[in-house]
């Protein structure tokens, strides 16, 4: 009996590995179709595209599996507004970023994004951190520096607005944490691309929007499946397997992104940004595997 307990688990994780790894590749897709679409068309105007196509796409996906069904208590919508600036920020500074920076780098940077939420739970939440793992956020945080390089002819000041993006996300995830698990999570996906569409709307506004050609649509509209998709993809392997064992496999990310870069972008990267890349990812796998380890203590205590 428990051979054949050991044996679903097994199979539960390889499946939501499987999703993680492909949720990575296809949010790196929806990336690289932003960023091609950005070379001809005004940034708000082509965030707030994507916006209008991922309302229809989300809004598809929330009736399809019944989010509109639990509305959120009143009690929820301050968290729930809160977090939805927090993705305003995310949203707005990673492409803003990601328009001006090679694909790869802007990845790596946002990997520091695991550390970065175990230090905001610590400092906000309240959560209990040990000097092991305030020691891996701070390695991790030399990696970002040997990628950014500040004070070097290396540094671009974009990569600034990428790291701002992490702070954001860090805002919308630690958010995410206390808003009740009663509320769908197709549903905040869906209120979120609302919300980002709108204050797109409001930037685009102060462009001059010209007529996007096909291809440009094209890109768009794929982006904003790519992004739907890997929504849906995170969901499934978060349900699959055991947290601990899929999150690392987040990281893909960093390869996914080296290749786009390479194949569409002619962006290869330098050894030094490498190397804080790899520190960044061993940091925050070190940070994983110890906070799996001390809630295995905590179930045999």
């Amino acid at each position: 009996m428990t051979a054949v307990h050991h044996g679903h688990e097994a199979s539960g994780n390889g499946r939501a590995i499987a999703a993680m790894v492909a949720s990575q590749a296809v949010f790196t897709v929806n990336d690289a179709c932003m960023k091609l679409a950005a070379r001809d068309l005004p940034g708000g105007q082509a965030i707030f595209i994507r916006g209008v196509f991922t309302i229809v796409l989300a809004g598809i996906l929330a009736a399809w599996l019944g989010g509109f069904r639990t509305w959120p208590p009143r009690s929820q919508w301050r968290l729930i507004a809160l977090r939805n600036i927090g993705e305003i920020g995310a949203t707005f500074l990673f492409l803003a970023a990601l328009f001006h920076m090679p694909i790869a780098d802007t990845t790596a940077i946002l990997q520091f994004l695991p550390l970065a939420v175990t230090a905001g739970a610590a400092l906000f939440l309240g959560e209990p951190v040990g000097w092991r793992r305030w020691l891996a956020t701070g390695v991790g945080l030399i990696g970002v520096l040997l990628i950014i390089r500040p004070g070097t002819s290396a540094f671009n000041g974009w990569s600034l607005v990428a790291l701002a993006s992490v702070a954001a996300i860090v805002l919308r995830d630690l958010t995410t944490r206390r808003i009740d698990r009663g509320v769908p999570t197709v549903l905040l996906t869906f209120i979120s691309t609302l919300t980002v569409t709108t204050a797109a709307s409001g930037l685009a506004l102060a462009e001059t929007w010209i007529v996007p050609p096909t291809r440009v649509l094209a890109l768009i509209a794929g982006a904003a499946l790519f992004l739907v998709a890997g929504y849906s993809l995170i969901i499934e392997a978060m349900r699959r397997g055991e947290v601990a064992v899929v999150s690392p496999f987040r990281y893909s990310a960093i390869l996914w992104a080296i290749f786009a870069g390479i194949l569409l972008f002619g962006e290869w990267p330098d050894p030094m940004a490498l190397t804080g890349t790899a520190i960044v990812i061993a940091a925050g796998l070190y940070t994983y595997f110890r906070e799996r380890q001390l809630r295995l203590q905590r179930t045999r205590a």
